[in-house]
């Protein structure tokens, strides 16, 4: 059955139909379902059910997978599979963490605009997050996530400010980001794991043939520059692109498989009532290569 795409938004983000996320997609479907990533960016299959091999299955074919950061750190975990990453606020054995617990002060980050995985060398691709529960909605939001179009933010610069961004170099690290919100509690040996990394600042999407502005709460400081006026840069440049005009907020219900494309958006997830469950599953595909060696 051909894929249906109703778009979300003016300028990202699109409903999928006629797709089942646990069944591994055929070439025709893959190919689809690439088309619709590459003019949309963000894409939102609903009424799923999954279990976690199944995603991973259901990525595979998209590229290869990375094992995320917290799975590397080895030790009991709560999901089986290195390459699916626990996107909630439960301990390993099923319990909601509490406030000071280290696992979710690292993950507020989180809730920083940010491009996932941007500080590695070879940073990735499309983000895959299921949900498996979501909590009710209260005072502090529901958890929704939302998501900026990068590709319109820059097309909405103007011809001085895409001249003077087009060449730069960006350090990116992830000490940057959670040290923004006071965490600096990193295990033994991690910040020697995960060294800062160059990226371009402007990339051309491989798949729209559009540019777009890379950034993150990971982006640190623009690499020849005075740092505080690198940093100055980035905090306008995020600012400019996180504009209502550019985002999509998607409101979480059980079920939902939300598939983005880390070149040319930002996300960032939003605040919840923690005394109850928030539990999504990650699965992330790696690029080929460093930023740097992409063509202009």
């Amino acid at each position: 059955m051909a894929i249906q795409v109703t778009p979300l938004h003016p300028h990202i983000g699109a409903e999928v139909a006629g797709i089942d996320a646990s069944v591994v997609p055929d070439e025709e479907t893959l190919a689809a379902l690439w088309r619709a990533i590459d003019a949309h960016s963000v894409l939102v299959l609903k009424q799923q059910s999954v279990s976690d091999a199944q995603l991973k299955a259901f990525a595979a074919p998209f590229g290869p997978l990375e094992i995320g950061r917290a799975a590397l750190q080895g030790g009991k975990r709560r999901l089986d599979i290195p390459e699916i990453g626990d996107i909630s606020n439960l301990d390993i054995d099923n319990n909601i963490r509490a406030r000071d617990d280290r696992r979710r002060l690292d993950m507020l980050g989180n809730r920083l605009w940010h491009t996932d995985a941007s500080y590695m060398t070879v940073p990735v691709v499309l983000g895959m997050l299921f949900a498996v529960a979501v909590p009710p909605a209260s005072p502090l939001g529901a958890g929704e996530t939302e998501f900026a179009d990068m590709r319109a933010a820059w097309d909405a610069l103007d011809d001085d400010m895409k001249a003077l961004c087009e060449p730069l170099i960006v350090e990116h690290d992830i000490f940057w980001s959670r040290g923004q919100i006071g965490f600096t509690e990193f295990a033994p040996g991690e910040r020697e794991k995960y060294p800062p990394s160059p990226q371009k600042l402007v990339r051309r999407h491989p798949g729209s043939g559009r540019k777009t502005l890379y950034l993150s709460a990971h982006a640190s400081h623009i690499v020849g520059w005075p740092v505080a006026d690198g940093r100055l840069l980035l905090h306008d440049l995020n600012t400019h692109a996180t504009q209502r005009q550019f985002v999509y907020s998607h409101k979480w219900q059980t079920g939902d498989l939300v598939i983005w494309d880390n070149r040319c958006t930002m996300h960032r997830g939003r605040p919840h009532d923690e005394n109850a469950a928030r539990d999504l599953r990650r699965a992330t595909t790696l690029d080929v290569g460093s930023t740097l060696d992409e063509a202009a």
